[in-house]
């Protein structure tokens, strides 16, 4: 070790004695000696280092402490940036409830002759479309297999399968089912199901190939159905294509059910399937006396 190194204490002690000492010298005098002159020669620059020193010292810490201030004000308005996201995500989802509870009242207010309640999609198949799904309302809410299923845009399936809180639906572009429908316009009859060759639409088979039905029309539930009542909206029609053994028709329905957006649909709890007995009944009845 060198001389420094060990007489680090006393080099201190010495080199602050010597800062006082010239501190001294210097205090309020007029006429300083030469001792005094030497000193001040000497001891000035040190201490126009040390005046320096200290300068550039605080300028540091003023610059970290600035430093540190903005951080701070940067972590503040993120975190008031976060808040404010949250907020917005609350009121869209506010809005959107609000919009999905004016469509299920305009829905009752379409249907008032039926009994309906309101349920909300808890789980569903895998991919994009709403092929079959859950819901959240069950047997305990008076929900029974066969019940139809619709929103305010028209008819999404019917209930396969029931628990005590939940149901399964299959909806109408599932391939399961055969819908009886007809065209609004012209009354012309077909069956829908779902489209396996066209995702997420529907087909019209079994329609008069004299039918007069075209593009655009309407497609409606019938009245000749077991489970679904007369009168809901299916789709639309989009295409037309005659079958090649040239009695029949077939149409391509675009569903007026958006099944890719699926969050809230009533359920029909009304029975009205001895109405379509009474029908038949009724039918059969004027068939007999015509004879």
């Amino acid at each position: 070790m060198n001389f420094f190194e060990k007489n680090r204490k006393l080099v201190i002690i010495l080199a602050t004695v010597f800062c006082l000492a010239a501190a001294l010298f210097t205090f309020n005098k007029v006429n300083p000696t030469f001792i005094e002159n030497t000193f001040g020669f000497i001891i000035t620059p040190i201490q126009k280092f040390n005046i320096s020193a200290v300068a550039w010292f605080k300028d540091k810490a003023d610059y970290f402490n600035g430093i540190s201030g903005l951080q701070e004000e940067n972590a503040a308005l993120k975190s008031e940036l976060e808040e404010a996201k949250v907020e917005l995500n609350r009121l869209e989802m506010v809005e959107q409830e609000n919009a999905n509870l004016t469509e299920l009242l305009d829905i009752r207010s379409r249907y008032s002759q039926y009994t309906m309640v309101a349920a909300n999609i808890i789980a569903k198949d895998t991919g994009n479309w709403y092929d079959t799904f859950t819901i959240d309302k069950g047997s305990k809410d008076g929900l029974a297999r066969d019940m139809v299923v619709l929103t305010g845009d028209g008819l999404v399936g019917r209930i396969k399968q029931c628990g005590y809180n939940y149901a399964m639906v299959t909806s109408i572009i599932d391939d399961t089912d055969a819908i009886s429908a007809k065209s609004l316009r012209t009354d012309d009859l077909g069956y829908v199901s779902g489209d396996l060759s066209n995702k997420g639409m529907c087909k019209m088979d079994y329609i008069d190939n004299t039918a007069e039905i075209t593009e655009g029309d309407e497609v409606i539930t019938s009245n000749l159905s077991e489970i679904f009542p007369p009168g809901i909206t299916i789709g639309y029609i989009q295409e037309i294509t005659s079958d090649s053994s040239a009695l029949t028709k077939q149409a391509t329905v675009k569903p007026a059910v958006d099944f890719k957006h699926l969050d809230s649909v009533m359920v029909i709890t009304t029975d009205f399937s001895h109405d379509y007995v009474e029908s038949e009944e009724t039918t059969a009845q004027q068939s007999t006396q015509n004879n």
